[in-house]
């Protein structure tokens, strides 16, 4: 082995030596090192449960936000129909206002008008109450045939205004 440049007094020294060390490591190091790669493997495994725990957690918090979205987009619907509804009620409720109004003015104006058209048929009267009486005393005043009768009644209409065919100048 010398001729391969081996000592062998050496290699074996050497062989002690490193037997020694692995007996020295095994008993001062073996077990610690194997019981920090135990708790670090269990504290990886721990991280590993917490993350899928927290992920979990945040699978349902995203749930239930979803669910809550849903829910506030659901009540905004029913609220804007109820403000579209009461919109509505709003404008039914001015029309019918506005109806009620209208037909108020024009009871009003027809009462103002047959109140009007009354006062026109009272002076009408009390126009054709007078010139009945200034036919009569002219009737009275001459004798009465049926022509001076139809003379007489023109002559008076045409005093009062009227014309022949019973319309007002």
């Amino acid at each position: 082995m010398s001729s391969l440049g081996i000592n062998l007094p050496g290699l074996i020294a050497q062989l002690v030596n490193f037997a020694l060390l692995l007996v020295l490591l095994y008993l001062l190091l073996y077990k610690r090192v194997i019981r920090y790669l135990d708790e670090r493997s269990n504290r990886i495994r721990e991280s590993m449960e917490r993350a899928e725990q927290i992920k979990e957690q945040a699978a349902r918090a995203d749930e239930q936000v979803q669910a809550r979205l849903e829910a506030g987009r659901r009540e905004g619907e029913q609220l804007i129909a109820q403000a579209s509804q009461m919109g509505e009620r709003i404008k039914e409720e001015a029309r019918e206002a506005a109806r009620k109004e209208t037909e108020l003015q024009l009871a009003r104006a027809r009462e103002q008008m047959d109140v009007e058209r009354q006062r026109a048929l009272d002076e009408l009267r009390r126009e054709f109450a007078g010139l009945a009486i200034m036919a009569a005393e002219r009737v009275i005043k001459e004798r009465l045939d049926p022509e001076t009768h139809r003379r007489l009644i023109e002559e008076v209409l045409e005093e009062g205004g009227f014309r022949r065919n019973g319309g007002s100048e």
